[in-house]
């Protein structure tokens, strides 16, 4: 499993939400490139960067961050929010995000979700963010009648390289991610899911990863920021062996 670093971007501001609510973000660093820096320094392998203003706006709002993210570190990155088409896509994988997250487009335009998979394989991941297992859209703001595991099934096959799924009642709530529904999600696919939302210690990882499912990773954000979780030894645990 890899962990994944989440940088979360509001104004501009690397911050961290509370159960998606953009009212209640927490400020951790002013400079998103220098935190970028020190996760890489710290050996991470990979970013997981949200735009969040554009994930609300349906159009990149936070351009010159992650643009000096991608000038700051090596190390690849993959990015969500605001984009809903294929120049914006392809711009981002122009400017060298190596893979690009597509959350309300899964659901609303899912045509151009598989056409965008087709043409840039392996830099389409699909983000699926739910709320008591319904999937939700638009920055979290709107949730939809439709289940969490039926949306990953429509995308079998289509050349997705990744789920990245957020239990939203979890995120940044430091009570420990939903461990059942993230497996019972990976188990009903074949495409890499990479748990998210909830995951603030040691042993929320080695839940995740002796859950019994093939999880491809997880992303940690408020934790690594606090210190609950030491990045380093993080990534040593997941690269064990699963106890189960």
């Amino acid at each position: 499993m890899i962990l994944y670093p989440a940088i979360d971007l509001k104004a501009g501001a690397c911050v961290r939400l509370i159960r998606g609510e953009m009212d209640q973000a927490t400020v951790f660093n002013e400079n998103p490139a220098a935190q970028a820096r020190a996760f890489a320094a710290a050996g991470a392998e990979w970013l997981h960067v949200v735009d969040l203003d554009g994930a609300f706006a349906g159009r990149p709002e936070n351009a010159a961050a992650v643009e000096a993210i991608l000038g700051a570190v090596s190390i690849p990155v993959q990015l969500g929010g605001g984009v809903r088409e294929m120049g914006a896509l392809e711009g981002w994988l122009a400017k060298g995000i190596s893979r690009v997250i597509l959350g309300t487009a899964a659901v609303r335009d899912p045509a151009f979700v598989k056409a965008a998979a087709k043409a840039h394989p392996g830099r389409v991941a699909v983000g699926i963010d739910a709320r008591g297992g319904k999937v939700a859209v638009e920055g979290w703001a709107e949730t939809t009648g439709e289940e969490a595991t039926d949306l990953a099934k429509a995308y079998e096959g289509a050349g997705v390289a990744a789920i990245i799924y957020t239990d939203i009642e979890r995120d940044g709530a430091m009570q420990g991610p939903n461990v059942a529904a993230t497996a019972a999600l990976a188990r009903a696919v074949s495409i890499p899911v990479i748990a998210s939302g909830g995951v603030s210690s040691l042993e929320d990882l080695r839940a995740l990863r002796d859950c019994g499912a093939p999880l491809d990773g997880a992303i940690s954000g408020r934790a690594l920021y606090d210190g609950r979780i030491d990045l380093a030894e993080a990534m040593a645990l997941l690269k064990e062996p699963a106890s189960c």
